[in-house]
């Protein structure tokens, strides 16, 4: 096995997607920890379907790059959510489901009227739970991604304890007379880049594993924020290398067995976190 994984990391394709799934792990990690917290854990559902319906409105549209139009819808539907989700008649659940639910209809609608695909099925199936299409990345798809995951590390290197304050009290962040807006809005465009780039990875629906998952396992085992955002980081980073490598040596669904070694992790996690307590007591 050891000699057919070798054989395998060899090939440019496997070294693309390795690289793609641990940029995309790690930027889907870092605002994870300030979703859950902030009970926004299932944004990610929400812009995912929206991202489905951008991408089959460029291919009735024949866009020859989608990413320009499914970028800024997800973007601006990012906004819309956090927005939304803070007025008082329609809840952030209410708001995610409204827009999940409606995007994912037309998505599948206009897939069903102009499709000109002889395998309507298998391009839902595909878009909706991930394929080996993360193994077959153009050279620019896998510079696209660096570009843009940098850009998300960077993002929250940057304004971590904006994002801190933002997250543990809105209230006194405003009070100090932070511009809490202006770090929603950038909080939604991050998190809208890291739904169109996990796309290729893990598909429209398994999307919010990537970000639920790596926060809640580290949650488990530590209290600290910044610990807590480090853990869940190497935590994702590691499952998404060990789901492609087993996806690549056993030929299963690569977002599947990925959210499935990230759901080991979290009872591995949860199992840790009481033999840490156990110890410190």
């Amino acid at each position: 096995m050891f000699d057919t994984l070798l054989t395998y990391l060899s090939f440019p394709m496997v070294q693309k997607a390795l690289i793609v799934g641990v940029l995309i792990a790690l930027c889907s990690s870092l605002l994870g920890v300030t979703l859950v917290l902030k009970r926004f854990s299932f944004i990610g559902d929400g812009l995912s379907h929206v991202a489905f319906g951008a991408m089959t409105i460029a291919a009735v549209l024949k866009l020859t790059n989608d990413m320009f139009l499914i970028l800024p819808i997800t973007i601006l539907s990012a906004i819309l959510l956090l927005r939304t989700g803070q007025n008082t008649k329609i809840k952030g659940d209410a708001a995610i489901a409204m827009i999940s639910v409606g995007a994912l209809a037309f998505g599948y609608l206009l897939m069903n009227l102009f499709s000109t695909s002889s395998n309507l099925s298998g391009d839902v199936c595909s878009t909706l739970f991930g394929s080996t299409s993360i193994l077959t990345l153009s050279d620019a798809e896998v510079w696209l991604c660096v570009g843009l995951s940098i850009a998300v590390v960077l993002i929250f290197v940057l304004f971590y304890h904006k994002i801190f304050a933002v997250t543990f009290d809105e209230s006194f962040a405003k009070a100090t007379g932070m511009k809490v807006e202006a770090y929603h809005l950038l909080i939604a465009t991050v998190i809208a880049v890291i739904i169109v780039l996990a796309m290729n990875l893990v598909g429209s629906l398994l999307i919010s594993a990537l970000v639920i998952f790596p926060a809640l396992s580290a949650m488990r085992m530590f209290g600290n924020f910044k610990v807590v955002t480090i853990c869940s980081a190497v935590l994702s980073v590691c499952c998404a290398l060990l789901g492609i490598l087993i996806s690549v040596l056993a030929g299963t669904p690569v977002g599947s067995t990925i959210v499935a070694v990230d759901v080991v992790a979290f009872f591995g996690s949860c199992l840790a976190g009481k033999i840490m307590g156990g110890i410190a007591k």
